[in-house]
């Protein structure tokens, strides 16, 4: 048995309240040492401990590999400052009182920092101190209390960025939401730390000036009381008091600047892979050309007539010959077993080529609280929502939502892409609400007049405070994350042929497999290939129809596909056997539709010119007018609430369809076999008067 596993077993079973008072026992101990008088042979012990723990700090530091790896080291600065500063208390008590019986009154370490490292001269003793503090207090001190400002400003700053990040990745399905949990503990706990460091770098600053007060104190009281109360002279209370004074100071600086290092090494570390030592190592010694032109210029200077040739020359043949062995490695062959190495800084790889988002959400910097769960920010889960409603509704699922900040936009504003084009743009401000007038709402609201991003009505941003009388009065009221939910809902569903890529349709027609696999097996992709497939259900889609009868869709397809390959004509087959849906999609569920004729004098003029042996072949001017009328319609019948619906022979529908959906995209063009036998029409508004 082991002569330590006793005491090893004890510490594992008092691990818990051991570690518990670890921390108040240590403070209590500290501040008794300022009160109790303690005699040299503890302050000799605490001296040598102070000292230690310095190091300890100063490797901890070191060796680390990133900041979070010492995270508790503001705590510690804190500890160790409180530390140096009691004993400095406790060893001016023992100086002034037994400073009068020799340099051996404080401890052997006091008197060995004041006799062996100053060679018992008190006046350089006290230069050597003053050029400690000077380093500690003016450059290592000051530089780390800036750095530790900056880093804890910008990553306060990039806190946000960070968690939108986390959460486009969970909303992606990159990560789990066990490891965004992790990657969101571990942004909170660097904002905290870098904040902690902010302050605790005080602690370094005001432990240097405590340092030259409590020498000057030390020495004045020790002249005052050895002159005074012990009647030596001048001479003897300089000798004994002053350099005991000196003594100690310098046994509190050097711990001091230890720590002051390390917290300048925390500071400003940068990377996560390697700690200090391998990264230095790694980035000024393994460079030939750096150390071969070393070389040559401590060579050209050793050369030089007075100069010292042996040092020089020394140091030249050193980092001469470092250079050459790093170049005789670098001409060794790798072995075939050997993996290859990634590509060096700066080389390009595939890796840089990053793939164009099918669909995307770029936000500018305010707006990034609205994803921010931490914050109540929601709209993640309202795009989930989004895709939900988009794919019971169109009947295919559509490619997930890449949510980023983009710092170029302006700090309100947000823009939709589409395979990395602009779709749609608009601007929302978060704690603020817009009240979108429906029509024909005289009420004034005051607040910033804009309009609806979506379907471009007249709209006011408002504060919270007046959202309850904006709803009296028939305003619909909604909030920012709605605003931009429904706007991209909006941009998905007129886009919704763009977002069926080869990806979506292969999914489609995987998940239509697993329902009915000898329906699709027949059809995809025995009868039509998969693009063609996929063609059909996007002339489907930029018309607005929905494929979410994919079942009737197909049974179309594989009545026609044998003797029809034109995707266009299957499509307009397809829109036959869907005729009852596309109808109760544009009317609902009423059996009487108003709908908008041609004059029958243009109704001609389109046949002939739309069916010809050339294809259309319209007057511009005609074209013009019709496109000007038939908007003009589309808005009158909006306006009284009832759907806008062309209806036209079958022959000219689809070319009709084409011409009107740029200048009328929310006119619906039917064509008269695409009126189910169960319904009645009733004519309206007349296409073709302003046009003649």
């Amino acid at each position: 048995m082991n002569a330590l596993e006793p005491l090893q077993q004890w510490f594992r079973r008092n691990a818990g309240w051991a570690g518990g008072l670890a921390a108040p026992m240590l403070v209590i101990t500290i501040l008794s040492m300022m009160v109790l008088p303690l005699p040299p042979w503890l302050l000799d012990t605490f001296f040598t401990l102070n000292i230690a723990l310095a190091l300890i700090v100063m490797m901890v530091a070191a060796y680390m590999k990133r900041p979070l790896d010492f995270s508790v080291f503001p705590t510690v600065l804190l500890l160790t400052t409180l530390l140096r500063l009691s004993l400095n208390v406790a060893s001016t008590r023992v100086v002034l009182l037994e400073g009068h019986t020799g340099p051996g009154a404080a401890g052997a370490v006091i008197e060995a920092f004041g006799h062996f490292l100053i060679g018992g001269n008190f006046a350089v003793g006290f230069v050597v101190f003053i050029i400690l503090v000077v380093i500690n207090f003016v450059v290592i001190t000051k530089g780390s209390e800036r750095i530790a400002e900056v880093s804890a400003r910008f990553t306060l700053d990039a806190m946000p960025g960070k968690q939108m990040a986390i959460d486009a990745d969970l909303g992606a399905g990159l990560i789990d939401e066990k490891e965004a949990k992790r990657r969101r503990a571990e942004v909170g706990e660097e904002a905290e730390f870098f904040g902690s460091m902010d302050g605790a770098s005080k602690f370094v600053r005001g432990d240097a000036i405590a340092g030259i007060l409590i020498l000057i104190i030390n020495i004045v009281g020790g002249l005052i009381i050895g002159m005074v109360q012990h009647n030596l002279s001048a001479g003897q209370a300089a000798d004994s008091y002053i350099l005991l004074a000196v003594g100690d100071a310098l046994v509190a600086q050097i711990p001091s600047l230890l720590i002051s290092v390390a917290a300048a090494m925390v500071v400003s570390r940068v990377g996560k892979d390697e700690d200090l030592g391998a990264q230095v190592v790694e980035q000024m010694f393994l460079s030939t050309r750096v150390l071969g032109v070393t070389a040559g210029v401590l060579f050209l200077l050793g050369v030089i007539p007075g100069m010292p040739h042996v040092f020089f020359l020394a140091f030249a043949a050193l980092t001469g010959g470092l250079a050459w062995w790093r170049h005789q490695q670098s001409l060794k062959p790798v072995a075939d077993d050997t993996p290859a190495a990634p590509a060096p800084d700066g080389e390009a790889t595939w890796d840089d080529l990053q793939p164009i988002d099918l669909l995307g959400l770029e936000l500018g910097y305010r707006l990034i609280a609205l994803v921010d769960k931490t914050r109540s920010g929601d709209l993640l889960t309202r795009i989930k929502g989004v895709r939900k409603k988009f794919a019971q509704d169109v009947g295919f699922l559509p490619p997930p939502v890449h949510v980023r900040d983009n710092l170029e936009l302006h700090p309100s504003a947000y823009r939709i892409t589409l395979r990395g084009v602009v779709v749609g743009q608009g601007e929302v401000f978060p704690g603020m609400f817009l009240a979108i007038d429906p029509g024909g709402i005289g009420t004034p609201l005051i607040g910033t007049p804009t309009t609806d991003p979506a379907f471009g009505l007249p709209a006011h941003w408002i504060d919270e405070k007046q959202k309850e009388s904006a709803q009296m009065a028939g305003f619909t009221v909604v909030d920012s994350e709605t605003v931009l939910a429904t706007h991209l809902s909006h941009l998905m569903q007129v886009q919704a042929a763009r977002l069926l890529s080869r990806t979506e349709t292969q999914d489609l027609v995987e998940h239509v497999t697993r329902l009915a696999p000898k329906l699709i097996e027949e059809v995809v992709p025995k009868m039509i290939p998969v693009a063609t497939f996929q063609k059909v259900l996007q002339l489907l889609l930029e018309e607005g129809v929905h494929v979410r009868d994919i079942r009737t869709i197909i049974e179309a397809i594989a009545e026609h596909a044998p003797s029809v390959t034109d995707p266009a004509e299957l499509a307009r087959r397809v829109r036959l056997a869907l005729a009852p849906a596309i109808v109760q999609q544009i009317y609902g569920p009423v059996k009487e539709l108003e709908v908008i004729a041609i004059e029958p004098g243009l109704e001609r003029l389109l046949m002939q010119a739309l069916t010809g042996q050339g294809g259309a072949a319209l007057d511009p001017g005609v074209a013009e007018m019709l496109s000007k009328s038939a908007t003009d319609i589309a808005i009158r019948q909006e306006e009284k609430g009832v759907p806008a619906c062309l209806l036209v022979p079958d022959a000219i529908r689809t070319a009709m369809a084409r011409l009107l959906r740029r200048a009328a995209p929310r006119l619906q063009v039917l064509a008269h076999g695409e009126i189910p036998e169960t319904h009645l029409i009733r004519i309206g508004p007349i296409l073709g008067e302003l046009a003649a």
